[in-house]
């Protein structure tokens, strides 16, 4: 796992092939998201059977609201042999924080 501060991930995010994971709530992505990412919520009681279906051989960016969530989540994903990781350090509020556009519902 690589911990990456906004501006490296967003560096990230421009890479081919890159799987943006969203692993919060689905009311915490609809009020605002990373464009492209895919919502698996953490906290959901299928979150495992979930992510059981994705390809290892891919690379992952993983974030959350804080990075604590994300941080659980990608020992799951270390669990299932996914290892190529790129983890949002202190998590989406990180990344408004330093000014980085997200998507909201309404501009779907």
């Amino acid at each position: 796992m690589i911990n990456e501060d906004p501006a490296s991930f967003a560096e990230t995010l421009q890479e081919d092939g890159i799987f943006l994971l969203d692993v919060r709530t689905p009311e915490e992505f609809l009020a605002g998201h990373i464009s492209g990412a895919t919502l698996i919520d953490y906290n959901d009681a299928s979150f495992e059977i979930k992510i059981a279906d994705l390809d290892p051989s891919l690379t992952y960016a993983v974030y959350c609201r804080s990075g604590k969530r994300s941080l659980g989540a990608i020992e799951l994903l270390n669990a299932r042999g996914i290892i190529d990781i790129h983890h949002l350090k202190d998590g989406i509020m990180s990344w408004v924080w330093a000014g980085q556009p997200i998507t909201e519902a309404s501009s779907n």
